[in-house]
């Protein structure tokens, strides 16, 4: 028996800002609101999803968990999430091939470079 991953929970203090952004930044859709959660997914029947849950405090470390995004042009969509509100942040990780930015809230995430096959 093994399971299946049904999504992943974001904690937010302003869940359905933060929902959007994603949306936009991924080219998801929100599939549900709430007042203290928005749920977006790629459609509205593919999962895994992401969920963003309200939270009263803000964030205060490093993520333990981050998405890794491809793009097909790296330099592009760095430049396209900045313009969206991404900031670009240090946490550590020296001379990299990948971009480490954060959402709106402080969430970590990184840009890889394109995939060379």
């Amino acid at each position: 028996m093994s399971s299946v991953w049904e999504s992943l929970t974001v904690d937010a203090r302003d869940p359905a800002r933060l929902a959007r952004w994603w949306a936009e930044a991924l080219g998801y859709q929100v599939v549900a609101e709430e007042p203290d959660g928005v749920e977006i997914r790629q459609s509205a029947d593919r999962r895994p999803s992401l969920f963003f849950a309200r939270v009263a405090d803000g964030k205060e470390r490093k993520n333990r968990l981050h998405l890794d995004l491809r793009p097909a042009d790296q330099e592009a969509e760095v430049e396209r999430l900045v313009d969206m509100g991404a900031r670009h942040v240090d946490i550590g990780q020296g001379d990299v091939e990948w971009t480490v930015l954060a959402d709106p809230e402080g969430n970590e995430f990184c840009v890889l470079r394109e995939r060379e096959e």
